[in-house]
């Protein structure tokens, strides 16, 4: 019975030397603006055909990523920016409150997702207060006519904040 233990002590320690402790993964949050909006209806508009086309490309270029999670607030412009990104992932578009504080809403996102990549959409007088607290960084406002600005936060195991600001 002694011997058994022991190649069993044996193999289990053999197997946890083999097997190095993988390196924990990054979490990413790509925040941007809602695309193009269309002017029939000045409270809720939809997206144009430039938007819903930049919507479909947003989605496009993120085909191969690891996408585990889609926000939006509630109004259409943004869910339809969203969506294609979160169909081709096969995710539903969570909706967050356009009007929560950045900071808080920032700390929920990154409480709820370590690991993975993240895609904000919002506003333009929203998504740079997000993109700031998520990496406690500046980040330059927004302009109405900004479509095309992409924040990119990656942030590390150790808590570590790296932005990156692309345009699309």
């Amino acid at each position: 019975m002694r011997i058994a233990i022991s190649l069993l002590l044996a193999s289990l320690l053999a197997a946890c030397m083999s097997n190095p402790r993988q390196p924990a993964a990054d979490s990413t949050f790509i925040v941007v603006r809602h695309a193009e909006k269309a002017t029939d209806d000045p409270r809720d508009p939809a997206l144009t055909e430039t938007g819903r086309a930049r919507a479909d490309a947003l989605a496009a270029s993120l085909s191969n990523a690891p996408l585990v999670a889609a926000y939006a607030t509630a109004f259409r412009r943004t869910q339809q920016t969203a969506a294609p990104s979160a169909r081709a992932h096969a995710l539903t578009v969570i909706t967050y409150d356009a009007k929560q504080p950045a900071a808080e809403f920032a700390a929920q996102l990154k409480g709820t997702h370590r690991v993975g990549i993240v895609l904000v959409v919002g506003h333009s007088n929203t998504v740079p207060d997000i993109a700031a607290a998520l990496c406690d960084c500046q980040v330059p406002r927004m302009n109405d006519t900004e479509y095309d600005r992409r924040m990119t936060i990656r942030i590390a195991p150790n808590g570590a904040a790296n932005l990156t600001i692309t345009r699309d």
